[in-house]
This record gives C-alpha cells, sequence and structure tokens, in this order.
C-alpha cells in the first residue's frame, strides 16, 4: 500500500502523491523521497487506483474523478497515521499536489482527526492551470486550505510560470519557492548553466524547511 523510506531519527512523515502521468517510481518521486529521507523526513509513496490498474495491465488510463482520488488519498492517510505517530505533512507532484491542498480545504475531509492533524501541504510543480489555458485556474480552493501550503516550482513550468503565478493574487497561506529554469519536473535547461540535481536538492532542502518552520 505504501513504500516507506524511513529516515534516521525523523522529526515528520511527508505522505507524497505521485502526478497525473507517472507513479510512485518514476525518477523524480524516487529520487526526492530518498532526498527528504537524507534529512529526518520519513517519507511514504504509494499509486493511486488507476495508477495501480494501468501497472497491472500496462495500458495508459486517465486520472480518476477528483471525489475517488481524493476517498483513496483519504484511505493512505488513515493508514499512514496507523503505522506512525509522527506529525504529519502531505503533497505531491503536480496532480499529487493539487489533491493534497484539495483535501485539507474539505469540510468532509476535515472532519477526519487525521486530515485536520495535517501541519503542511508541499505542493512540487503545482498544476496552476492546463498548458495554454491560463484562464482555467485551479485555486479556487485555496482560501479554505486549513493549513499552510508551499509551492515549490519551476520558472518555466507551463502549468503556471513564475511571472503568471507571481501576478496572481493567492492567499497568505500560499507560499512560493521558485527553481532557476526549471520546467514542470524542475528540470533547468543546460544553456541555463543550472542542473536537474542542483535543482531537485534545491526542492529538498526547501520542502524540509518548511517542515521545520511548521514544526517549530
Amino acid at each position: 500500500m505504501i513504500q516507506w523510506y524511513k529516515a534516521e531519527n525523523p522529526k515528520a512523515q511527508f505522505i507524497f502523491a505521485h502526478g497525473a502521468g507517472a507513479g510512485m517510481d518514476s525518477d523524480f518521486m524516487q529520487k526526492m523521497a530518498e532526498l527528504l529521507a537524507k534529512k529526518q523526513i520519513t517519507v511514504g509513496l504509494f499509486n493511486f487506483e488507476y495508477m495501480q490498474k494501468m501497472k497491472a495491465e500496462g495500458k495508459r488510463r486517465p486520472p480518476e474523478r477528483a471525489d475517488k482520488l481524493l476517498a483513496y488519498f483519504d484511505t493512505i492517510l488513515a493508514y499512514a497515521a496507523s503505522q506512525s505517530d509522527l506529525p504529519m505533512f502531505i503533497g505531491g507532484k503536480s496532480m499529487g499536489g493539487r489533491m493534497a491542498s484539495m483535501i485539507v480545504s474539505d469540510e468532509t475531509y476535515l472532519e477526519h482527526e487525521i486530515v485536520s492533524s495535517v501541519k503542511g501541504v508541499i505542493a512540487f510543480g503545482y498544476p496552476f492551470h492546463p498548458p495554454g489555458k491560463p484562464e482555467k485556474l485551479r485555486t479556487a480552493h485555496f482560501p479554505d486550505l486549513n493549513c499552510p501550503l508551499r509551492v515549490i516550482q519551476g520558472q518555466r513550468d507551463t502549468f503556471g510560470t513564475e511571472p503568471e503565478v507571481s501576478a496572481m493574487e493567492l492567499t497568505h497561506n500560499v507560499q512560493l519557492n521558485w527553481l532557476p529554469d526549471g520546467d514542470h519536473s524542475l528540470v533547468p535547461r543546460k544553456k541555463s548553466g543550472f542542473t536537474q540535481e542542483q535543482n531537485w536538492i534545491s526542492a529538498s532542502e526547501n520542502a524540509v524547511n518548511f517542515i521545520n518552520e511548521q514544526l517549530s
């Protein structure tokens, strides 16, 4: 159900949801979990049910509706809480980060003690809008967030570039961190002078700083 990256002397746990097209076994998910676990954060990875079917059948599938994704996320959080009493943070890559932010904005799930106790959400590459459709914003639930949201975003992410997002009037509990020349997976172009490794390490450090801020 959950693949754990156990940290030594952990200070918190981070339940980490994947993006729409790639599951928990993607390079980004595995590397980020590894980096966070080295910094005293125990990380739990999981696949949503549609991704489990996709892996079993070897056929691509679109993500399920948000209500189904949220219900399964809720099940995962309950299971994680039964395994550890570490302070809980949640988040994800792209769609996974969006679902994490939605579950802590939803009155139905906030009635559950586990969800209401989440201390913060971390979204790597938040999908502010579909590429090329800046009018279709996915931020309507932000005012209802029950905890802070840290967005770690590539400057040229087609789901929300730095100029686009900086012009939005986001609520005070949404914090932005920009990675130089990063795309939707936070990867810069070679000509930028930055590397994928640098950006991913920087993203992990920013995530840990956010967790430490919420725990202090």
